[in-house]
């Protein structure tokens, strides 16, 4: 099986490139525990995370959010990876150079969440503001929360 190409993402740290075999058991590996993919990008790549990481108390990792919108709509739990999801493809492939580089730039800085006043509070770690020029925010309760 030939080596996939993914974007490593722990909590708070900086993304890294890998190499991995693109078994189900190299991909659980990473996301400590069984996976969960989602689609919250437009071009063909699927953000995979630990399907309990929430329920489990797995760190908080980064946010998401939607194009044009200041406020996360959800925050992952623990280390995931971006890897490619063509459509139609029976597989998860490795990312394109442009790929990694865009998803690199997307989560550089590490993001730190407190819970404050019934919300959550995002603060950038590392200086930054963890989403391009943003600052940081407070969000009403995530789902999963």
């Amino acid at each position: 099986m030939r080596a996939m190409r993914i974007l490593k993402i722990e909590p708070e740290k900086a993304p890294v490139e890998a190499e991995i075999t693109g078994t189900l058991d190299s991909m659980q590996e990473i996301v400590g525990g069984t996976i969960q993919a989602i689609y919250p990008f437009e071009d063909a790549t699927a953000l995979l995370c630990n399907d309990e990481g929430k329920i489990l108390g797995l760190p908080l990792n980064r946010a998401l959010f939607l194009p044009g919108e200041s406020q996360p709509y959800d925050i992952i739990a623990g280390t995931f990876f971006i890897c490619g999801a063509p459509e139609n493809a029976e597989r998860f492939t490795s990312l394109t150079e442009e790929q990694l580089q865009r998803y690199k730039q997307i989560f550089e800085i590490p993001q730190l969440f407190l819970p404050v006043g019934g919300k959550i509070l995002v603060i950038p770690l590392g200086g930054g503001d963890g989403r391009g020029k943003q600052q940081s925010q407070s969000i009403g309760k995530a789902p999963g929360f």
